[in-house]
């Protein structure tokens, strides 16, 4: 983002510079001085918005608090065993780098990037015991990372305070496009990967082989500290999350059949009654983790204030990065640089259900989860697109749907020092791609004009 956030600055200033160098002083403010403006208005902005998040952060984090107390991550991860067992056939199931995974994705899976990330530098961790040339991705970690970047979510919740806070009056609308969405995008990933990976031969046979017996050898290994350490999230601190010692074992095969055909039969029912039924999304998941958390003996309120108190902490952790992006993309407004730049993208894309500020979006999405949730605050802060116009739904989608590719491989493979990441960056950009596309056909469905 260093790159990119700095490229922001200097294109703006040069067609502002190009701009006021021809500037015949007609009009109420040179292109300089609306820079200036847009400058100090997006810095404001920035603060007055991570004001606003402060209430429905807090209710989203005390919820998610109170589930994860229950030991909801861990009935996820139960479910997910089964099918786990059947993609990584190369990781024995006892392993601990399986449990890992599992728990990674149940994180995924709820909206929990606090938990999701050092669950997953915990999995690339163990993987690399499995992996007999050091530095080298395995088929595993191209696999793993592939189904990260694309995980099926149920509740974006970051994304649904986001437009919350924007004024959104449906700010629980994005949910049926980004679990269609992020269904398709997790299946291309999978397919992607198996089809982009090395084919086996004698020598990868052996290789497999020795991995069994590594693995093997290595089983019910220490689950301590298995939340512990890992990089650490712009948007969500990292917590400590109580585990089972032997780590998660998985329900019967019929049961997680059951479960998954439930999340895929979801999408035709959120698709076809989506607007009746978002209305009562977030109600509804309310009493649902309450009741849970109660059913669990759980002491609720305390949980919920526990997990409240985030809220607090991650909206000052992300003012840095809204001032930092909304600046930037503000600038580029201002200059009329963003307009020159992608404005005959978007116009050639825009008949297709793609405006220019999607592209944007997903561009930054692959780079910083931050960068590009802090672009979509600035976008929809413009009264012409707001949160429930097509584009808002569309950008909001997206920000849920798809994941920061090149963070995620740059985080995961370098916390056990593989260069070499063969086709897991492809497979990574391959769903982002995809996400893409579902999201543009799930919102053009539901909220095209």
């Amino acid at each position: 983002m260093n790159a990119v956030f700095v490229a922001f600055v200097l294109v703006a200033f040069l067609f502002a510079a190009v701009r006021q160098v021809g500037w015949d002083g007609a009009g109420t403010e040179s292109p300089m001085a609306a820079l200036t403006a847009a400058m100090l208005d997006s810095a404001s902005g920035a603060v007055t918005l991570a004001i606003g998040l402060v209430g429905a952060m807090a209710l989203f984090l005390g919820l998610m608090r109170v589930a994860e107390s229950g030991g909801l991550l861990v009935i996820i991860a139960r479910l997910l065993r089964p099918i786990m067992v059947r993609l990584f056939p190369d990781v024995p199931a006892e392993h601990p780098a399986m449990g890992a995974m599992i728990l990674n994705l149940s994180a995924n899976v709820l909206g929990l990037g606090n938990a999701a990330t050092p669950f997953g530098i915990r999995a690339m961790q163990e993987l690399d015991r499995l992996n007999p040339a050091k530095g080298t991705a395995t088929d595993a970690n191209g696999l793993f990372l592939a189904i990260n970047t694309a995980n099926v979510t149920v509740l974006p919740t970051s994304v649904i305070a986001l437009r919350a806070a924007m004024g959104s009056a449906d700010p629980a609308g994005i949910v049926a496009p980004t679990l269609f969405a992020t269904i398709i995008s997790t299946a291309v990933a999978i397919v992607a990967a198996r089809l982009l990976r090395r084919p086996p031969g004698p020598a990868g046979d052996a290789t497999d082989r020795e991995a069994q017996r590594t693995g093997e050898s290595s089983a019910g290994g220490d689950w301590d500290g298995l939340a512990e350490g890992g990089a650490e999230n712009a948007l969500e601190p990292a917590r400590h999350i109580a585990l089972p010692e032997d780590g998660p074992g998985g329900y019967p095969g019929w049961v997680a059949a059951l479960a998954l055909a439930s999340v895929v039969g979801l999408v035709p029912l959120t698709v076809l009654f989506g607007r009746e039924l978002s209305p009562w999304v977030i109600p509804s998941f309310m009493v649902f983790f309450l009741c849970f958390g109660v059913a669990r003996r759980v002491r609720v309120y305390e949980r919920f204030v526990e997990g409240a108190k985030d809220g607090f902490h991650v909206a000052v952790r992300i003012i840095p990065y809204l001032v930092a992006i909304l600046v930037a993309v503000g600038m580029l407004r201002a200059s009329g640089a963003l307009e020159v730049l992608i404005g005959p993208i978007g116009a050639a894309t825009a008949p297709y259900g793609v405006p220019a500020e999607a592209l944007l979006v997903t561009l930054l999405r692959s780079l910083s989860g931050s960068g590009a949730y802090a672009a979509v605050a600035s976008i929809l802060g413009d009264p012409e697109t707001g949160p429930d116009t097509y584009t808002g739904y569309l950008l909001t989608t997206i920000q849920g749907s798809t994941e920061t590719t090149f963070y995620v491989i740059a985080v995961y493979f370098g916390a056990v020092g593989v260069r070499r990441v063969r086709h897991a960056l492809a497979a990574g950009l391959t769903a982002d791609v995809a996400g893409l596309l579902a999201s543009v056909a799930a919102c053009s469905y539901l909220f095209s004009s």
